[in-house]
């Protein structure tokens, strides 16, 4: 018999079905015999009444895979207001060890169980709450790929070998390359800046790497980087267009996945039209005077900081995200563009949501005598002929627009909006100094 979707049970009422899928609980009462079906569009409950097919199911272990076939019938104390009756059960593939780890109840996710969690990931995906986390994360990233459509962007794919870290910053992969020592990419941004010279507007969302030695609950060594990149724009345009993005995004989801984020008790973040902007030395003092802690005059925000900014965001400005302005240009990479009015500081926000940077957002220089005399100052005198700057410096010499553009992190997104403690809540197979595996 054809086989039937679970999910459409619903109007096949009085027929006789088969559906296939995996066993994901049993429920054996003597007289009355339950058992769960999951497959990829749900769960189904069936009544297994007949000892024969009943013996059939000894001493399989959840994860089986199987073929129930019989007749739909409404019950509305079933999941989903119907079960299937007169089942017959064929097994497909049997299962009889006992898996390691439950997928038909809630898994912990306290900071103490993490490890098992994620050495059992392969199993525990299998697991409808843990599923959700994925589902809400793919319709993250079809929202996206909408909003970046609609705005006349073009998807890029670039290498994330390259020849050296010519971009600077957190340390880098190095690996064996033939004969060369290659580098894993810690983020597309030369790519996309080179790319603003020929689509004037692109992204991608692909993998990025940083070696850095940090085992917190927001770091890790590989994740996927939401980069986009527009030409003719200025620093304002930049944060109209991550205001609109953030609200289409949690529309979006919202309606899509709305199942999935009330599974985990997600709600609904307060988001005005523009997300406010607060400059980093206001953040420092009304910090130092609600906590006592010092912070002024310091050249970042503390993780403290940040949680604490958008708490204050909240109660007085009615948004849980916001912009932080006022970057010292002491801190700039060379790529990157110093304000005009005050060369002191950078033309360069960050985006915090829920108390966590989710976005660093920033213009880019593109005079070509400027970035010469930047990369000299950040990088060194000799840099101008090194084949790692020279495709950017070439498209830069030949013409390229005002442009700037965001890396924004995905996981770190999903775990806001649903409302995870640790960043590797939101990976499937999370990568960091201690994990390798699976």
């Amino acid at each position: 018999m054809t086989r039937t979707l679970i999910r459409n049970l619903a109007s096949k009422a009085n027929q006789t079905v088969t559906v296939r899928g995996w066993l994901h609980k049993k429920r054996l009462l003597g007289g009355l015999n339950f058992i769960t079906l999951r497959d990829r569009s749900g769960l189904a409950q069936s009544l297994i009444e007949d000892k024969n097919e009943l013996e059939k199911l000894r001493g399989l272990q959840i994860g089986s895979v199987v073929a129930l076939t019989g007749v739909v019938s409404a019950d509305d104390r079933a999941p989903g207001g119907i079960e299937l009756h007169n089942v017959a059960v064929e097994v497909e593939v049997p299962v009889t060890d006992e898996p390691p780890i439950e997928i038909d109840k809630s898994i912990s996710h306290k900071s103490e169980n993490l490890d098992t969690l994620f050495d059992n990931r392969v199993i525990g995906l299998r697991n409808s709450q843990e599923q959700n986390v994925f589902k809400i994360q793919a319709g993250l990233t079809k929202a996206l790929r909408e909003y970046f459509y609609r705005h006349d962007f073009v998807e890029i794919h670039t290498p994330k070998l390259l020849a050296e870290a010519t971009e600077g910053g957190a340390e880098v992969f190095r690996l064996e390359y033939f004969d060369k020592t290659a580098t894993l990419a810690q983020s597309p941004q030369f790519y996309k800046q080179i790319m603003v010279g020929a689509y004037e507007r692109v992204f991608e969302i692909a993998p990025v790497y940083r070696a850095e030695p940090s085992a917190t609950t927001r770091h890790m060594t590989e994740y996927t980087s939401v980069d986009g990149e527009l030409g003719f724009i200025d620093l304002d345009d930049l944060k109209s267009f991550l205001s609109g993005l953030l609200h289409y995004v949690t529309k979006s989801i919202w309606s899509d996945c709305e199942t999935e984020l009330k599974s985990w008790n997600a709600t609904k973040p307060l988001l005005p039209k523009e997300i406010p902007t607060v400059a980093m030395s206001e953040i420092h003092t009304k910090y130092s005077q609600a906590t006592g802690e010092n912070t002024v005059g310091e050249k970042d925000l503390r993780p403290d900081e940040e949680r604490w900014v958008c708490e204050y965001a909240k109660k007085n400005l009615a948004s849980e995200s916001v912009f932080v302005s006022e970057w010292p240009a002491s801190e700039m990479k060379f790529y990157h563009q110093a304000n005009e009015a005050d060369p002191t500081k950078a033309d360069r926000v960050d985006l915090l949501f829920r108390g966590v940077e989710i976005a660093t957002v920033s213009m880019r220089e593109y005079r070509y005598n400027m970035v010469l005399k930047q990369l000299k100052k950040f990088v060194g005198s000799d840099s101008k002929d090194h084949p790692g700057f020279k495709p950017l410096l070439t498209s830069m010499k030949y013409g390229m627009p005002p442009h700037g553009g965001f890396g924004l992190g995905l996981e770190r997104l999903t775990q806001k909006l649903i409302g995870l403690a640790n960043v590797k809540e939101a990976t499937l197979f999370p990568r960091d100094i201690n994990r390798l595996t699976p």
